[in-house]
């Protein structure tokens, strides 16, 4: 249902922008600009099956991406996969951190992932001391990383898809995968079962983080620069993305497939606005009520397949 609606989507700005979206040099801009999005929306998958959410993946973002640069800039880190690590570690901790508060401070998510918000992104400012990293202070091999192609496709984008297949057998052919589902689904059945629901959580949210600290290096590397204020309001389109995705924000439903498309929509919203001469000062508005509008369809659709699929059933 969700590819009907792009395909639709598509289809529709392609004649606004007078042929101007399907082309190579605008999806090629497409797969580079939102890959970082598309990271995090496989991130937020996980938090929003076991019924939490996340609202700190961008502070958490910048954060990483900032403290990476930082060590470019001074010389401490002078090899670009070295950079990568270091971020993923970064978010790791901060995500960890996170999963902590909640599984045994027992602090409702929204709220903890609210403060630490606030936390990290407070931080970024103080380790940078307010100032950015130019492009020139960063290493060649790290900013051309998300310049370069393999076999036609961006790395970044080449990122996305390695993640993309990592999280399908994630979810699916792991025990720790069935468990997410189970604690979303139904956590006092997956604990009469035996599983231990804390330990899952924290898990949840560190791998969480170390996907936003791996989105802070793809995103440093991609616009070659660091500063403060870097993916501010993130989480509203990765939360989309979930959404948009089929992901229930009650937990126990969605899967990476949905989520991907979701993200991808989010992308050819956020890249066709310009194009079809939306004004700058509607273009939020408009990108509400076409996220609105996907995610009621796409409801629409799923609880027509799943009436029709109760209804060929034998009593």
């Amino acid at each position: 249902s969700l590819m009907i609606v792009m395909v639709l989507l598509v289809a529709v700005i392609q004649w606004r922008s007078g042929g101007k979206f399907l082309t190579s040099t605008v999806l090629t801009q497409l797969t580079q600009n939102y890959a970082y999005t598309m990271v995090l929306s496989l991130g937020m998958l996980l938090v929003l099956l076991i019924g939490g959410i996340d609202i700190s993946v961008g502070a958490t973002l910048a954060l990483s991406g900032m403290s990476t640069s930082l060590l470019m800039r001074d010389g401490v880190i002078t090899n670009p996969v070295v950079a990568f690590a270091f971020s993923v570690l970064v978010g790791l901790v901060g995500g960890m951190v996170i999963g902590v508060i909640i599984a045994k401070g027992k602090v409702i998510p929204i709220i903890a992932t609210l403060g630490m918000q606030y936390i990290y992104r407070g931080l970024t400012y103080f380790v940078s001391k307010t100032q950015w990293v130019p492009s020139d202070k960063m290493l060649d091999g790290y900013k051309s990383f998300a310049q370069n192609s393999f076999l036609g496709l961006n790395n970044l984008f080449w990122i996305v898809l390695v993640l993309f297949a990592v999280m399908i057998v994630f979810l699916k052919w792991t025990n720790f995968g069935r468990q997410v589902y189970a604690v979303g689904s139904n956590p006092d059945a997956a604990q009469i079962s035996g599983i231990n629901i804390d330990r899952v959580k924290i898990i949840v949210y560190t791998i969480n983080g170390a996907i936003c600290g791996l989105a802070g290096a793809m995103y440093t590397s991609m616009y070659a620069t660091a500063q403060g204020n870097m993916a501010n309001g993130a989480e509203m389109d990765v939360i989309a993305a979930c959404v948009i995705g089929g992901v229930s924000l009650n937990g126990g439903q969605g899967n990476a497939v949905g989520v991907l498309l979701g993200a991808i929509t989010i992308g050819i919203i956020s890249k066709s606005l310009s194009l079809v001469g939306i004004d700058a000062f509607w273009q939020q508005a408009l990108k509400g009520t076409i996220i609105l509008l996907a995610v009621l369809i796409n409801a629409i659709v799923q609880r027509n397949g799943q009436r029709k699929a109760l209804e060929g059933r034998e009593i």
